[in-house]
């Protein structure tokens, strides 16, 4: 993939997993939430938001509350239980939490199916 290709995709898949969690969190997501979270611009925000209004992801609803659609929703979840995964692993290595949890949220976006895998079958063993 190219650079571009592939800074875009991390960056939906950011979105995506930012407002999974703020989900989880909050109960109710809109972009100012996403504003306030990452510390984007509210421009970058917003073309972010609606990257993933084009590509079926999430509904916007009155007051501008953000809604997972069911692909949205999956795509999501997959992207956090790759997190997950890759800090639980990087942990049961030696890393510090810290450390684990920022090389797993580079790792999540570039890691092939097959490596993670085999990431998720040795978590399961440990």
């Amino acid at each position: 993939r190219g650079a571009a290709m592939l800074k875009s995709h991390e960056s939906e898949e950011m979105y995506l997993e930012t407002i999974f969690l703020l989900k989880r969190r909050k109960g109710m997501v809109r972009s100012v939430d996403i504003v306030e979270e990452l510390g984007y611009a509210k421009s970058s925000v917003s073309r972010g938001v609606n990257l993933l209004l084009e590509k079926g992801y999430v509904t916007v609803g009155r007051g501008g509350e953000l809604a997972f659609t069911e692909k949205g929703y999956e795509k999501a979840a997959s992207v956090y239980e790759r997190h997950r995964v890759i800090t639980r692993v990087l942990r049961s290595m030696g890393a510090d939490k810290e450390l684990a949890e920022e090389n797993a949220c580079r790792i999540e976006h570039i890691i092939s199916e097959e490596l993670f895998d085999v990431l998720r079958a040795y978590d399961e063993k440990i």
